[in-house]
């Protein structure tokens, strides 16, 4: 079973290397890595061509990271495809065979996730979150439920049959995608109770008070255009809640894990998307 990881980046020649490190670190040899620069000036590309190994790399201006997102998923062999952004890692050289024992498991399933951990983008042996995540029902995204989305694997022909991400959103079309293929098309999905992967604080998505006002809002229009019912005091009273839980969750999670802390300690801080 081929898996096709696509990274995106711009202007990460901090990050980047551990990002592809992470990916060639992992057992499972059966991949396709497609990368989508934005047309980094930092030197980014040359780090990495230096590093020498990929299948495609696609270096050029774009609308912003979910367009650079649909170019790889067009450019995508793999039967199931997941994302890795350049300031993001594996927690553990295992994760992608975990991934394709949970599809080889069953040949119907269509997509699957996992839990996630923001790690400090100064000290990523530091956790500062551990978004655990849970199993998908009906209506969570109303009550402000969605998986992490880089531990969110798909397989191709889900999007070739429902399609891509909405680019006309900034910052949540990947919430929107995943609202669309487990509330609206129904996708077979299954939650696999593992930390996969290791992000850096300070995405785009939650770098600032302004970003995650934003993010929140775009939610909500999803959630409108998908004519999903839902609360607003509701699906904010519970956004809340599932921040303090992950707090909760950082604080009682055994940091002296090999799994968790199997990547070695960076002390770059890059420009990921």
């Amino acid at each position: 079973m081929k898996i096709t990881i696509i990274t995106v980046c711009f202007n990460s020649s901090g990050t980047i290397l551990d990002t592809l490190r992470s990916i060639y670190s992992q057992e499972m040899q059966d991949l396709q890595h497609i990368i989508i620069d934005g047309g980094s000036t930092d030197g980014t590309i040359q780090l990495i061509e230096d590093f020498g190994r990929y299948d495609i790399l696609v270096s050029e201006k774009d609308s912003g990271i979910y367009d650079a997102m649909n170019k790889g998923i067009r450019l995508a062999k793999g039967e199931i495809i997941g994302f890795l952004n350049s300031d993001d890692f594996y927690a553990g050289n295992e994760v992608l065979n975990n991934v394709a024992k949970v599809f080889e498991s069953d040949p119907l399933l269509d997509s699957c996730y996992s839990d996630l951990i923001y790690v400090d983008p100064d000290d990523t042996s530091r956790i500062v979150r551990y978004w655990k995540s849970n199993d998908f029902h009906p209506n969570s995204f109303a009550k402000g439920w969605n998986p992490p989305h880089p531990t969110f694997f798909v397989r191709r022909l889900v999007y070739n049959r429902y399609g891509y991400f909405n680019s006309e959103y900034s910052i949540a079309a990947d919430v929107d995608l995943m609202m669309n293929l487990l509330e609206i098309q129904k996708i077979s999905v299954r939650y696999v109770p593992e930390i996969w992967i290791k992000m850096r604080l300070g995405g785009k998505s939650n770098k600032s008070f302004k970003n995650i006002l934003i993010q929140n809002q775009e939610v909500l229009r999803a959630l409108k255009e998908h004519n999903l019912r839902f609360n607003i005091l509701s699906f904010l009273f519970h956004k809340l809640l599932s921040r303090v839980h992950q707090f909760f969750h950082t604080s009682a999670l055994d940091t002296s894990s090999t799994f968790v802390n199997s990547f070695p300690k960076d002390d770059k801080n890059g420009n990921g998307r």
